[in-house]
C-alpha cells in the first residue's frame, strides 16, 4: 500500500486510519490528543487510597504512565481508540443455571484485537512513513475508557464503563498510541440522564455512586480477580455468576441498541451454551480444560471456577 498524504493534510490521514479501522473490523474509531489527563490524578489515587481496587495491587503500579501516555510511547501525539463488538448472537439460556459473563464465550479477546491492532500499525507505517507506535488492549496502563470517551466514542456511564449510543456497551476498547499529529475528535454528551438502573439493579451495592466502583465488592472481581477466598458476606447476593457479570449492562436501556457481532472466533461453543448445573458441578479439570481452551476463563484456572461454584451451591 503507497499512499502519498502531505505532512499537514491531519484530516486526510485521520479519515484514513478510520476507514482502516472499519476494514479491519472494527466497530467505531476515534481520535484523541495524547497529553497527561490531569484531571484524572486525583479520581485515580482517591479510588486507590479507599482501597476499591482490592487485591488488585498492580493497579498502584505504574500511576504516571496511566495518566502520561508520552511515558508509554516517546513523543505520543495521538491517541487512536478503537471500538470491537462482542455481543453474542447467542447466550445461555435462563433459568436456574450458572452463568458466565458474554465477553468470555469465545477466543480471548487479546488474542483476537492485538492482531488486528499490529496489522494496522503496520499500515500506517506504510502509509505515512516511519513512526513510533504501540498497541494496546487491556495489556498496559492505559485509561482506555477514558481516551475513548475523550475521542468522542461515548461517554462515561454511571457504571463507569463506556457507553456507546449505537451500540451499548459489550464491546471491547483497544488503542494505538502514536508520535504523528492528527486530527482529533472531541467528547460528545453524557446521556444517561436521571436514570440509575445500574446503581439499583447491582446486587453487591459495589457501585458506591455515579461512576464510582468499589470493585472489591464487584461480582467480576469476586469470581475472576480474588484469588483468596470469597468472602461470606457475599453468600446469596450475585445470583449465580461464576465468571465474570452482566447484570449493570444487562439492565442499561442503552444496550437495547447492542447487535450481533460478526466476529467468527467469539462465536460462542455449542457445548458451554448447553451445559447446566448438573455439567457444571461435575466438571472434571479434563472438562474446563476443553471447555476454556482459548477463552478468558482460562485465567482462573479450574481450582477458581471450581471455587465460584462450590461458594454459590453451598448457599
Amino acid at each position: 500500500m503507497i499512499v502519498a498524504f502531505v505532512e499537514t493534510d491531519l484530516h486526510s490521514k485521520s479519515l484514513f486510519i478510520k476507514e482502516q479501522a472499519l476494514e479491519l473490523g472494527f466497530d467505531y474509531c476515534g481520535i484523541s490528543h495524547a497529553e497527561k489527563l490531569e484531571a484524572e490524578s486525583y479520581r485515580l489515587q482517591t479510588w486507590l487510597n479507599k482501597g476499591f481496587h482490592g487485591e488488585m495491587s498492580y493497579l498502584e503500579n505504574h500511576f504516571e504512565k496511566r495518566l502520561d501516555p508520552s511515558k508509554l510511547v516517546s513523543g505520543a501525539k495521538s491517541i487512536i481508540s478503537l471500538l470491537y463488538n462482542y455481543y453474542p448472537p447467542e447466550k445461555q439460556g435462563e433459568g436456574d443455571n450458572y452463568k458466565i459473563a458474554k465477553y468470555a464465550y469465545g477466543r480471548d479477546y487479546h488474542k483476537v484485537i492485538k492482531k488486528r491492532l499490529l496489522k494496522m500499525l503496520s499500515i500506517l507505517r506504510e502509509a505515512f512513513g516511519p513512526l513510533e507506535g504501540r498497541a494496546f488492549v487491556d495489556s498496559a496502563p492505559v485509561m482506555e475508557r477514558q481516551w475513548a470517551a475523550r475521542s468522542g466514542l461515548g461517554w462515561l456511564g454511571k457504571n463507569g464503563l463506556l457507553i456507546n449510543r449505537e451500540l451499548g456497551s459489550f464491546f471491547f476498547i483497544a488503542e494505538l498510541i502514536i508520535d504523528t499529529e492528527l486530527e482529533y475528535d472531541g467528547p460528545v454528551k453524557d446521556y444517561c440522564g436521571n436514570c440509575t438502573a445500574c446503581l439499583d439493579a447491582c446486587p453487591t451495592h459495589a457501585l458506591t455512586e455515579p461512576g464510582v466502583l468499589d470493585a472489591s465488592k464487584c461480582i467480576s472481581y469476586l469470581t475472576i480477580e480474588l484469588k483468596s477466598e470469597i468472602p461470606e458476606s457475599f453468600k446469596g447476593q450475585y445470583d449465580q455468576w461464576i465468571f465474570g457479570c452482566d447484570i449493570c449492562q444487562d439492565v442499561c436501556p442503552w444496550n437495547k441498541f447492542a447487535h450481533s457481532h460478526s466476529e467468527p472466533e467469539f462465536v460462542p461453543r455449542t457445548k458451554l451454551l448447553g451445559w447446566k448445573k448438573d455439567n457444571w458441578e461435575g466438571m472434571t479439570e479434563e472438562d474446563f480444560d476443553q471447555l476454556a481452551e482459548g477463552t478468558a476463563m482460562k485465567r482462573t484456572k479450574y481450582d477458581g471456577i471450581k471455587r465460584n461454584i462450590n461458594f454459590l451451591s453451598t448457599n
